[in-house]
């Protein structure tokens, strides 16, 4: 059975989505069967992975709204071992319409469950807040991995994440487990950088990785080009850290 993976954080640009696209091809090219899981309006896993879908391309808004199975909207990417269930812009108010629908936190958990045995790796990237959307994430994961950027007021929101992860835990999803805490945007000529390594360390003790994303010109321009960083940048610095996460990951499984 696959392991569930959601990346969440409610506060915007952490790397979520870098991290979900980037951890999935490390993953992908580790020879695991994955699936990118893409629930944020945004739709930019889309973008990042160089796809480019017709507008009546069915998505994941028709997968949780209107019962489309999953497996209808699932596409190929051109990383070996990597598909992708993509998003668009009809999602971005289905909360709101999630409101009035029976089990409404459940709707992706109950949509996933006839293609998990079918990847080794589900990675659900959900949206920068914590609505019903990323409830729905949560409570579909096995565990949830956390971004958090190296910048001021690193963990400003973190009590709240963490108190919503708690609440599903007690009720949604008993199972549910820390995967981990990534440290992006690591920039080590400043101070900054490393005191923010010893505050969220110190916060999530051993759950830190140990792998730490560096800040870099090329994993922020390797969207732009449509491809992940593992392509764009084989040889670089951020190339070879999210190699070394996706063995982290696997390792800790």
């Amino acid at each position: 059975m696959g392991r569930k993976i959601a990346i969440a954080n409610q506060k915007g640009g952490v790397g979520k989505t870098t991290t979900a696209i980037n951890l999935a091809s490390g993953l992908a090219r580790l020879g695991k069967k994955v699936l990118l899981v893409d629930i944020d309006a945004q739709g930019n896993s889309c973008s990042g992975l160089g796809l480019s879908l017709p507008d009546d391309h069915k998505s994941m808004y028709d997968v949780l709204m209107l019962s489309e199975p999953i497996q209808q909207i699932v596409c190929r990417t051109n990383i070996t071992n990597l598909e992708l269930a993509p998003v668009n812009s009809n999602l971005s108010g289905a909360s709101v319409e999630m409101v009035e629908v029976e089990d409404r936190e459940y709707l992706l958990k109950t949509a996933l469950k006839i293609v998990v045995p079918s990847y080794d790796y589900l990675i659900i990237d959900c949206p920068p807040s914590l609505d019903l959307l990323t409830l729905n994430g949560l409570t579909a994961a096995d565990s949830v991995l956390i971004p958090i950027q190296c910048e001021y007021y690193a963990l400003e929101g973190m009590a709240k994440l963490m108190k919503t992860v708690s609440l599903v835990q007690k009720g949604l999803n008993p199972n549910l487990k820390i995967e981990g805490v990534l440290l992006t945007m690591y920039d080590s000529r400043t101070n900054l950088s490393n005191q923010v390594v010893e505050e969220v360390s110190s916060y999530f003790k051993d759950k830190v990785y140990q792998t730490i994303i560096p800040r870099s010109v090329k994993i922020s321009e390797a969207p732009s080009h449509g491809l992940p960083i593992d392509q764009y940048d084989p040889t670089g610095v951020g190339s070879k850290s999210y190699a070394k996460l996706a063995e982290e990951v696997i390792q800790h499984g």
